[in-house]
């Protein structure tokens, strides 16, 4: 397990993580989000041990990560971490010896990972030569080879189109089903909302939330209902429900904010009752709502 407990870090007079808790559970993969800012870059190089806590502690499986631990640890930067000039092959070999690979083992974990990321018919030419998102995968099959236990990614989805989006999230399943620990900070929510088994949302430096998205959904105060059709009958019923609140959506459909304790059957009842009522669906809110109220956006 992760534990990072009570944690502070200030740049001089600027106060960038203040007071952050929270616990990873081993073979978790853990989404750790917020605004620009917000203090999670400097939290995962604490983490790494890059930078010294002023205060707190932060241990893996019950140590204070030394430089033994940070071995067995995986980072890929948000910035480009990797070198032009060397080619894609010879810039794996290189990280790969960086953490005591040796070949033919050396020499398999590069083929497969340039499999897994579909990057093979790159090896021979120079990164520099590479587009912005192929020199992404790079860099991912860099942090990776090594299997570490513990895998941190800051933005990994930044300059991957859709189609490759979806081949670094096959990496990362993968990665999940060999019992590696995740870190991933991204702005990409409908990536990540699926992949990940907890959250932490941080703003200010300080922890706003923290839990499984089921838990932060029973903290959530209010449901989305929809129906259709969108007729001046049903928009009746709707408006006398107590603290219910029309919000915007397609032409055809209404919907509104409901409290999440509304008795939904009675509803249902009430609503055919009153007209042809053709659809009654509650939504669940999603990570992207619970990130906005959570750093004091609107949802």
């Amino acid at each position: 397990m992760l534990q990072v407990s009570d944690v502070y870090r200030s740049f001089g007079a600027v106060a960038a993580v203040r007071g952050v808790t929270f616990a990873i559970p081993a073979g978790a993969t853990f989404g750790l989000l917020g605004p620009n800012g917000a203090g999670k870059t400097t939290t995962m190089r604490m983490i790494l041990n890059v930078l010294v806590p002023d205060r707190g502690t932060i241990t893996w499986n019950g140590a204070r990560i030394d430089g033994t631990i940070r071995r067995r640890f995986g980072y890929l930067p948000e910035e480009r971490g990797i070198y032009g000039k060397l080619k894609v092959r010879e810039q794996l070999a290189y990280f790969g010896k960086l953490h005591g690979l040796r070949d033919p083992l050396l020499e398999g974990r590069i083929d497969e990972w340039m499999e897994r990321l579909e990057i093979g018919q790159y090896a021979d030419r120079p990164c520099a030569e590479l587009s912005k998102g192929n020199q992404q995968k790079v860099q991912v099959a860099c942090s990776a080879l090594h299997e570490p236990e513990l895998l941190i990614l800051d933005e990994p989805f930044s300059g991957l189109d859709p189609v490759n989006a979806e081949v670094l999230l096959g990496a990362l399943r993968h990665l999940q089903s060999k019992g590696a620990t995740l870190v991933l900070s991204s702005h990409q929510m409908y990536q990540i909302e699926h992949l990940c088994t907890d959250f932490c949302i941080i703003a200010g430096g300080r922890v706003r939330v923290n839990g499984s998205l089921a838990e932060l959904r029973a903290q959530w105060p209010t449901r989305t209902v929809l129906v259709e059709p969108a007729s001046s009958v049903l928009r009746g019923v709707l408006d006398r429900l107590p603290d219910a609140h029309a919000r915007p959506h397609d032409n055809g459909t209404l919907a509104y904010d409901v409290p999440r304790s509304i008795d939904l059957p009675a509803l249902a009842r009430e609503l055919v009752a009153a007209g042809d009522l053709t659809r009654l669906e509650r939504m669940e809110p999603s990570l992207s709502d619970i990130y906005l109220r959570a750093i004091g956006e609107p949802a």
